[in-house]
């Protein structure tokens, strides 16, 4: 009788925790969502982020509270969600930033893909080859002639070392073969500030941070950097047009904490493949030049793996390093 109640005890304890696993995923979120992005309030990301994260709340009934934690290329938003308890209340913003920062940084206090969970992707968006009017270049062949006559004589400006685009440039750089001077600035808005007052000659900006200047006939666009054209520049070409196999961005998703209930990590991505299915987010996301994400928690993770990888040869390229 000992002996069958001994064999008795992991069957009681495996149910009782798949009853707790199912509660806890019926009962997600019982509290309010802390959305931590490793950016300051007003970009692209910012934006991405309130506009899923008001649909989250509305649709189970929590709010989900975007908090900024800008700051070492997103590493103290993503420590912080790493060491975060795994119970699908405190989420990161992922960002090619995530896949970036495990070659570009030395020393962290995390691994990426080991400590934090893909739970969705949610947008893809272009970035613009763009030139200051007087410049010489009026296509981006032109460009890539003018920079192999004049090796290290043009200024490639980008909102900061180790960023998408920096190293969408070095990435530029390294299938061309030409060679331009990297100037990083503290943002996106002081490089554009500079490309309009001629200081630099090319910038790989945002397409939401861009577009308002191209728009105005401020700056001239040469390219765009995914691998097809975006529907909001359809007249620009992308740089796999002239440069075959080339192709960067940068996409948004969400994850969480290591060891997050499989259940809630489901619920999550459920209710965003839902939100890019909806025709008024889908409005909403194509303003920011948006190309939806839509899939599995599997394809979120091969997308950051192949991303993690590909970065990392740019760096290694370029010797690129965090000071």
């Amino acid at each position: 009788m000992v002996a069958r109640k001994m064999l008795l005890i992991p069957l009681v304890l495996t149910a009782t925790f798949g009853i707790l696993v199912n509660t806890a995923a019926q009962a997600y979120p019982t509290r309010p969502v802390r959305w931590i992005v490793g950016f300051p309030p007003g970009g692209a990301t910012d934006i991405v982020a309130r506009l899923l994260g008001q649909w989250l709340s509305e649709r189970l009934g929590q709010p989900f509270v975007i908090e900024n934690r800008p700051g070492a290329g997103t590493n103290i938003a993503t420590d912080m969600v790493a060491n975060a308890p795994p119970d699908g209340h405190t989420l990161l913003f992922v960002s090619p930033a995530n896949a970036i920062a495990a070659s570009f940084y030395e020393n962290l206090k995390f691994n990426f893909i080991r400590d934090i969970v893909p739970v969705a992707g949610i947008v893809r968006v272009p970035l613009v080859v763009e030139v200051n009017q007087s410049f010489a270049a009026v296509t981006l062949s032109e460009l890539i002639a003018y920079a192999k006559a004049n090796p290290g004589k043009i200024n490639m400006a980008s909102g900061g070392s180790g960023t998408t685009q920096h190293l969408s440039g070095e990435l530029f750089k390294m299938m061309t073969g030409v060679n331009m001077v990297h100037v990083p600035y503290r943002g996106e808005a002081l490089a554009m500030t500079d490309l309009l007052a001629g200081q630099v000659h090319v910038l790989f900006g945002t397409l939401p941070g861009s577009i308002e200047q191209i728009t105005a006939g401020k700056v001239r666009p040469l390219a765009v950097t995914t691998a097809t054209r975006s529907d909001v520049l359809p007249d620009v070409p992308s740089i796999a047009d002239f440069v075959p196999g080339y192709e960067a961005s940068a996409w948004f998703g969400v994850g969480a904490p290591k060891n997050t209930f499989a259940a809630v990590v489901n619920t999550l991505n459920g209710e965003i493949n839902a939100a890019l299915a909806d025709p008024r987010m889908r409005a909403r996301l194509a303003e920011v030049g948006g190309m939806l994400l839509p899939g599995t928690s599997g394809d979120f993770e091969r997308l950051i793996a192949d991303e993690t990888g590909k970065w990392a040869k740019v760096v290694k390229f370029s010797g690129a390093r965090a000071h």
